[in-house]
Order: C-alpha cells, then structure tokens, then sequence
C-alpha cells in the first residue's frame, strides 16, 4: 500500500513538472514571436536568460525585465548583456556580436 502510493505520488509530481515546463516554453514563444529576429531572440533569452528572468521577464534572481525597454536603450542592453552587471556575469565570451544584439533589440522593445 505504502509502495502503492509512492508511486502513484511520483507520477503525480513528474506530470505537474512536465506541465509547468511546457506552458513556461509556450509562454515564452507566443509572446515574442513576431519574425524570425524575434525567434532568435527568443531562443537565445530561452536559453541564457530564462533561468534568472522567468520567462514572462517577471525576474527571479534577475530584476525584472518588463518595461526594460522604456527605463534603457538598446545600446546600455548591449553593453550589459556583454559585460554584465550587478551580479549579472558577462555573456561576451558566451553569445556571439550578433547574438548579443539580437537580444538587447529585442529587450528594448519591451516598453
């Protein structure tokens, strides 16, 4: 019985996992796609961002994201997005000119 419910319990908790994690990837994508620059950029927040921005840009243990655009300009997004930032490492060595870009482009426009 005691094995029975252990079992039924970790079921319960990998589905739940598994359905968190797919509305966090669908949530990210409709939200952003609006071309194949937005794709990218998207994919490249998804993939470096997401873990400390939350995929809503709501922030975790980043600040919050929502608005960016309004209070910086694409340019200060770059130079932070290379360089980092209070706490936040520096992604130069990790994303490519076009790919730091892409994302700063793409942040700024979220206003």
């Amino acid at each position: 019985m005691k094995a029975k419910l252990t079992s039924s319990l970790i079921v319960v908790i990998v589905l739940l996992v598994t359905a968190c994690s797919k509305e966090t990837d669908n949530q990210v994508k409709s939200e952003t796609m609006n071309g194949p620059a937005d794709a990218n950029a998207a994919a490249l927040y998804k993939k470096q961002c997401i873990s400390c921005h939350a995929a809503d840009l709501s922030g975790k243990v980043g600040p919050d994201l929502r608005g960016i655009g309004a209070t910086r300009t694409e340019e200060e997004l770059v130079e932070i997005i290379q360089d980092g930032s209070k706490g936040m490492p520096a992604f130069q060595k990790i994303l490519s000119v076009e790919e730091i870009e892409a994302l700063a482009q793409w942040l700024s426009t979220n206003k």
